[in-house]
């Protein structure tokens, strides 16, 4: 077993949803990814998707689900996950 964690298995691959405006500003629904790396969090996949799409995202307030539970973005990530982002829902 290797030392260096900072890579993923290969083989790791995760499934990312967009929705409402997110989905607009980066022209897709989803992408299938490969897991950025051991020990992932949300965080860490919202930097992958900027660096796949040219988009950038962080500054934006967005809300994250894994598995479609509503988590933080220092939620961790695994192999076979989806992971979606969208913003917040106002209503009246």
């Amino acid at each position: 077993m290797s030392n260096d964690q900072s890579r993923g298995d290969p083989g790791a691959m995760i499934e990312v949803r967009f929705f409402a405006s997110i989905r607009e500003q980066l022209g897709c629904a989803q992408l299938q990814l490969p897991l950025p790396r051991d020990g992932a969090c949300v965080a860490d996949v919202l930097q992958a998707v900027e660096a796949q799409t040219g988009v950038h995202l962080a500054g934006r307030h967005l809300l994250a689900a894994v598995n479609m539970a509503h988590v933080a973005m220092t939620a961790p990530v695994s192999d076979g996950d989806e992971v979606a982002f969208f913003p917040p829902v106002t209503g009246g």
